[in-house]
Formats: C-alpha cells, sequence, structure tokens
C-alpha cells in the first residue's frame, strides 16, 4: 500500500503535543519528508533509534521532519507528565503526539515498539521499519530519499517550530538511578548514586553531604582523569578500590579508580551491541545498554538490558559472557542458557543465598538467577510481558508495573516499583508481597514519588532514587516516616 495510501493526518482533537506551541498537521509539514517514529518510553529499543534520528536532524534540518507518536503500554505511561519528564530525560528535541488511546497507532496499523513510518514530502505513506534499525544504514537510506526528492523539485524545505524548554538541571541530582553502598575510608559508611541526567557518578556521605563527584558533567565517552566523561549512567556498584559503572547510553562498562578518580573503561565499544553469545575480550565487545551491576568475587554482572540478558565480566581476565537470557523478550524460567528475560534493570545479589535477585521491567516480574551450579532462573512475582498492576498478596497472584530496583535484606526483597510509584515489599518465607505504605512524609513540602529507579538498605531505613523528583529519599521503616535526604 505504501505511495498510494494517502497519511491519515496527525491533529486529532484532545492529543497533546511537546516541543510545539501548537498541533501540527500533515498540511503544516508539507515539502519535507517525514518519519514518523512510534515509541513508548519504557522500551529501551525505542531509545536506541534516537541517536540515527538525531543524526538525521542533524543533516537535514529543513529538508526531514521527525515527529514522535508516543504510543504507551503502561498504564502509567498515559499520564502526559510523565511523558513531559521522558521527553526531557533524553532530550528528545523534535515533536511528540503523545496518543494515550493508541488512535494514531492504529490508523498507521504500528504493531510494534518501536516503529518508523516515512511519510513523502506530499503526505503519502512510502514505507515502514519495525524494530531498531541499523543506525548508519537508516542515516544513508534517509540521505538517499531526500537526494531523489530535491532531483525531483519535491521539497520544499523549512524549519520546523520548535519550542525551547526551559533546561532543568534538577538541583544537585537529575534523574537518579541506581544508589548503593559504597564505604569510605575506616569503615564511614557512603553511598554512590549513578546521577544518570548530570552523567555523573556521586558519592554522598552517611551525613547526607556531597563528598565527590566523578565525570565532566556533559555526555561523553572519554578515559581518563578530569576530562573522563559518561552517557547517562544508570547503574553501579563498589568495592574498595573501585566503583564500577553501568553507562548506559556509551553501552559500556567502566571502572573508577576510587584513590586516583581516573575512570578507565572495562568493557564495551561505545555503540549498541547484540546479543551475547559466548565468552569474548570486553574491550572488544559491544554491549546493549547495561543498566545496573553487582559483584560476585571477581565477577562483576550486569543487566544487559538492551539484548534481555545477564552477562558477567570477569575482573581479572577481562572477558565478557553471557550468563542468562537467549535474547528472546519474554518470561521463560528454566536452565539460565535458555531463558528469556524482558529488559532487565535492577540487579542485587543476596548474601544468605547467594542468588541474584532482578528486577525484569518489560515483564514487570521479580526474578531470581540461581547462580547454581548448575544456574537457573525463577520468576517469583509476575506472568507476562502485559500482565501488570498493583495487587499485593501471594507472589503467585500480585502484580508490579515495570519495576527498575531491588534490595535484599532479612529475607525481605524491596522493590521500586517505578510505574507504581511505589516501594513494594516481598517475604520470601511466607512468599507475600505488600506496598510500603503509611509513610508519613516529614519534608515542608511533600511530594508523591515519581518512577523511582533505586532502592537500598540502611539498617532500619531504606534510601530511595526518587528518579522524576530528582532526588533521594530516606524511609524509616521504624517510625514510618519519610524524608528527602538528597536533592
Amino acid at each position: 500500500m505504501f505511495g498510494i495510501v494517502r497519511a491519515p493526518d496527525l491533529d486529532h482533537p484532545g492529543l497533546a503535543w511537546f516541543n510545539v506551541d501548537k498541533p501540527l498537521s500533515l498540511s503544516d509539514l508539507a515539502g519535507r519528508m517525514v518519519i514518523l517514529d512510534f515509541w513508548t518510553f519504557c522500551c529501551i529499543n525505542c531509545f536506541h533509534v534516537l541517536p540515527a534520528l538525531r543524526r538525521i536532524e542533524d543533516a537535514f534540518p529543513t529538508q526531514v521532519a521527525v515527529i514522535g507518536v508516543h504510543s504507551p503500554k503502561f498504564d502509567h505511561e498515559r499520564d502526559p507528565e510523565a511523558v513531559a519528564g521522558a521527553i526531557a530525560r533524553y532530550d528528545i528535541r523534535h515533536p511528540v503526539v503523545h496518543d494515550p488511546s493508541l488512535v494514531l497507532w492504529r490508523e498507521y496499523c504500528v504493531r510494534a515498539w518501536p516503529t518508523l513510518v516515512f511519510l513523502s514530502p506530499d503526505g503519502y505513506v512510502i514505507g515502514e521499519l519495525a524494530g531498531e534499525p541499523h543506525p548508519d544504514l537508516l542515516v544513508q537510506g534517509i540521505g538517499d530519499m531526500v537526494r531523489q526528492f530535491s532531483a525531483r523539485g519535491e521539497l520544499s524545505p523549512a524549519a520546523l517550530p520548535f519550542l525551547a524548554r526551559r533546561p532543568d538541571d534538577g538541583g544537585r541530582l537529575r534523574f537518579p538511578g541506581k544508589i548503593k553502598p559504597c564505604p569510605l575510608a575506616h569503615g564511614e559508611k557512603a553511598w554512590a548514586v549513578a546521577d544518570a541526567g548530570h552523567h555523573q557518578i556521586v558519592v554522598i556521605g552517611g551525613d547526607g553531604r556531597e563528598r565527590i563527584r566523578y565525570g565532566t558533567g556533559k555526555p561523553g565517552f572519554d578515559d581518563g582523569d578530569d576530562e573522563a566523561s559518561f552517557n547517562g549512567p544508570e547503574g553501579l556498584v563498589c568495592d574498595e578500590r573501585s566503583i564500577w559503572v553501568a553507562d548506559t547510553r556509551n553501552h559500556a562498562l567502566r571502572r573508577i579508580d576510587r584513590a586516583s578518580g581516573r575512570v578507565e573503561t572495562v568493557a564495551g565499544v561505545g555503540v549498541r551491541g547484540m546479543v551475547l553469545r559466548r565468552s569474548e575480550q570486553g574491550r572488544n565487545t559491544a554491549l546493549a545498554s547495561p543498566w545496573d551491576l553487582e559483584l560476585a568475587g571477581g565477577t562483576l554482572y550486569f543487566a544487559n538490558a538492551g539484548s534481555h540478558q545477564i552477562g558477567a565480566f570477569d575482573i581479572a581476565g577481562g572477558s565478557v559472557r553471557p550468563v542468562a537470557g537467549t535474547g528472546g523478550e519474554n518470561i521463560v524460567d528454566g536452565p539460565a542458557a535458555d531463558a528469556e528475560l524482558a529488559q532487565p534493570s535492577g540487579l542485587c545479589l543476596s548474601p544468605a543465598d547467594g542468588s541474584l535477585y532482578f528486577a525484569d521491567s518489560e515483564t514487570s516480574a521479580l526474578r531470581r538467577l540461581v547462580l547454581g551450579p548448575p544456574p537457573r532462573v525463577e520468576t517469583l512475582v509476575g506472568a507476562g510481558l502485559f500482565d501488570f498492576g498493583r495487587s499485593d498478596g501471594a507472589m503467585g497472584t500480585a502484580r508490579l508495573q515495570h519495576p527498575l530496583g531491588v534490595a535484599v535484606a532479612d529475607g525481605r526483597i524491596y522493590i521500586a516499583d517505578s510505574y507504581n510509584a511505589a516501594i513494594r515489599v516481598v517475604d520470601l518465607d511466607r512468599r507475600t508481597v505488600r506496598t510500603l505504605d503509611s509513610i508519613a512524609c516529614t519534608d515542608p513540602v511533600c511530594r508523591p514519588q515519581s518512577e523511582p529507579a533505586g532502592v537500598a538498605v540502611d539498617g532500619a531505613r531504606l534510601l530511595v532514587s526518587d528518579t522524576n523528583n530528582h532526588r533521594i529519599v530516606a524511609i524509616d521503616l521504624a517510625a514510618g516516616t519519610s524524608r528527602t535526604w538528597f536533592a
């Protein structure tokens, strides 16, 4: 049908638009090639497409119009404020229309996230591409089409109206990810936070005061000392000598030497990789959006969210290998090599049983990697890719919504249930799930949590990365109170 079907218009009544001051119609876009990017902000594969779209926007600013069509999967993603937060977090600079009821999704016959739909300058559908395209081939293909349209005199280049957003630096944190213990000298307590929005790692003392930051604060992929840079790091873990960093948008694992502050890349090549198949040297292996880390002796486990796997980095030998997940996106238990995961995003190693618990975000599941031998995957909470909600009770029937962080202590698992804006508590002995509620806020101005991404246990309190509120919240479990601890 491509090339002969008139594209459905975009300016349906009631749809919210971002980055423009008014809704756009196809007549507003006439004379430009149009790329419709159907995405949803839970989807890591959708975000993998953004760098290539940015390259196209930079190369053809007046000839090509990129329009994001936000088509939500989860209930939480229907909230326009949540969409605005995702646009800011990922620095999306093109117009976005929010389609909570999937009207445009159906009119354009889209079936998967992400999907790119291509329109001719005169408003006809000329192609569709589902899944992640090869970035270089996409840029090359769009360039070829632009030159063809130009040669035929079909382009009327003009810049799109763009409504510049006021930058939100979030204070001392901006969209923080994971928080993990990171002791200082002489046993002094401290915590490391992946300050994703500032592209930095920050260490906070037990007194809530900032001790040190790593990274220039500008997105980049540079090793070294003062010039070292990260790009949207979401996860980390500490030992006495090092802070290990899941440098998510660089698709890399990095090491910070705590004595010198020097940063080095230990795995990843700076571009998105495919499914991990075998053991290979880390510096030569492309990873896919590593989201969190955990240490077990000389092994650094990482959640390779973009390939739906858990991998392992051998610190002494420098190699990476797959541990769990075939690369298929689903919820399938069994031997680790045959299991299927769906965007694992939070890891926590349990000293009590030696298992690696993980938040499997796209299946809204809490799962466990029993390290074995032989290693195997078990699901504790969760049922499927489209089974989610907010219900307590037995582990087999309770539901989460896109959890991102986990912490284990005293037979309980604390879950940052991100899209439910809640902390959930799993009792492993009783095999139950409950919501941590009836917590009294003691701040002068109280705000509900918004997409918490990380949780850590500190004795009788929890430290929670309250991501969209750009802060760390301390919850006193004994007193039943909460307060902003660092922001």
